[in-house]
């Protein structure tokens, strides 16, 4: 049977082959609890998971206690959005987000204003970016972070990380980004950017689901968060639970291999997106979401004006597997958040498509794309009636 191209990695990625190899040895050979200090086993566990931390946090510039280990980015978006209001109650209550964020941001924010803390979500130009005066104007003597993605899931938009983390650091405000779809994509370093938490995930770089991380400062200023999991305090404390050594290493080694390979993955990426934009412009009707160059290479989201969405899936479906938004919100049949913010109408929102573009996506493949979406485009027209 002929699986059909895959062109979804904002939704996750397939485990590089280097990654598995990496992770093979630690489920089986040597399968110890990294906490079991007193033999061969944990030891080995222990060494594993500490080489992992290291080579992860010299990846963006942290020290390795910086790192905190996650079951992936949903999780470290939870412990930084929730840990540091709680921790930081005395200092205020009111926090910053942006209304394009990811549901793992936005519902934290939401679930804190249940309990009594204030958010402002910042809105986004009709590319999907923030106004930085916007932010500044909306910062509060009683403003403890300020959350906003490095990378839209979505759309692909690249925020100005660097702007915003001085901005905050000036300011002696939090400043948290999720960049699950950021890392290994576009050069990210905690010191440089003014980072103090940053949300990151293994399976979006062609590691393995189910584990991620969370970098928390621990000096110049010293971020305090409160744990959201309890029991046997491992991670400092802030995290706990048994560490899973396959994934450490397979997510560190993830990460060393998209870094090591950013600028050239990049350059190809970016050719393949600009060919495949191009050959289904002379469609018309067809309306690029999001900023045209500050977006991640592998990102191209496009509206269909006079087409069902849901029908237009169905027709590629056999040829390409996409989506028409964030994987985490696909069974829900409001349109995109994100559309809606950046001033799509809901006809437009729903007649979206993402392409996710990827390390093994050729040339080939997105001729054989390209072709099906002119082919099935105009059919979908001429059957609704435009």
């Amino acid at each position: 049977m002929n699986r059909p191209i895959y062109l979804d990695h904002h939704a996750t990625t397939p485990i590089d082959d280097r990654v598995w190899a990496a992770m093979l040895p630690y489920f089986r050979e040597q399968f110890g609890n990294p906490a079991s200090n007193s033999h061969l086993y944990g030891w080995e566990a222990d060494a594993a998971v500490s080489l992992a931390r290291e080579k992860m946090a010299a990846a963006i510039g942290a020290e390795p206690d910086e790192i905190v280990f996650t079951s992936g980015a949903t999780e470290a978006n939870n412990l930084a959005i929730k840990g540091c209001a709680e921790a930081n109650m005395s200092r205020g209550r009111h926090i910053i987000t942006v209304c394009t964020e990811h549901n793992a941001v936005l519902d934290p924010c939401h679930y804190l204003e249940s309990l009594g803390f204030e958010v402002t979500y910042l809105p986004v130009d009709d590319a999907g970016l923030i106004d930085i005066n916007d932010l500044a104007s909306c910062l509060r003597k009683d403003t403890i972070l300020v959350s906003i993605m490095a990378a839209n899931n979505e759309i692909g938009v690249l925020q100005p990380i660097a702007e915003i983390g001085q901005l905050c650091h000036d300011r002696s405000v939090y400043f948290h980004t999720d960049a699950a779809q950021a890392i290994g994509k576009i050069p990210l370093h905690v010191g440089d950017q003014n980072i103090d938490l940053m949300s990151l995930t293994a399976h979006k770089i062609y590691g393995a689901k189910g584990i991620g991380a969370l970098y928390v400062r621990r000096r110049n200023p010293r971020v305090a968060i409160a744990p959201q999991l309890h029991g046997g305090g491992h991670e400092r404390g802030l995290r706990s639970g048994t560490l899973y050594p396959p994934q450490i290493v397979g997510m560190a080694e993830a990460m060393t291999i998209a870094i090591a390979e950013m600028s050239t993955e990049s350059e190809r990426l970016t050719k393949l997106r600009s060919h495949l934009w191009q050959t289904i412009q002379p469609l018309g009707g067809v309306t690029l979401n999001g900023h045209p160059t500050q977006r991640l290479a592998g990102n191209l989201n496009v509206s269909f004006n006079g087409l069902n969405g849901d029908r237009l899936l169905r027709a590629l479906q056999s040829v390409v597997a996409v989506s028409s938004g964030s994987a985490c919100t696909s069974a829900k049949a409001t349109p995109s958040h994100v559309l809606k913010a950046i001033g799509r109408s809901d006809a437009l929102a729903r007649a979206s498509i993402r392409f996710g573009l990827g390390r093994f996506t050729t040339i080939g493949e997105i001729d054989i794309v390209a072709a099906k979406v002119c082919e099935v485009v105009p059919e979908l027209r001429d059957y609704d009636g435009h």
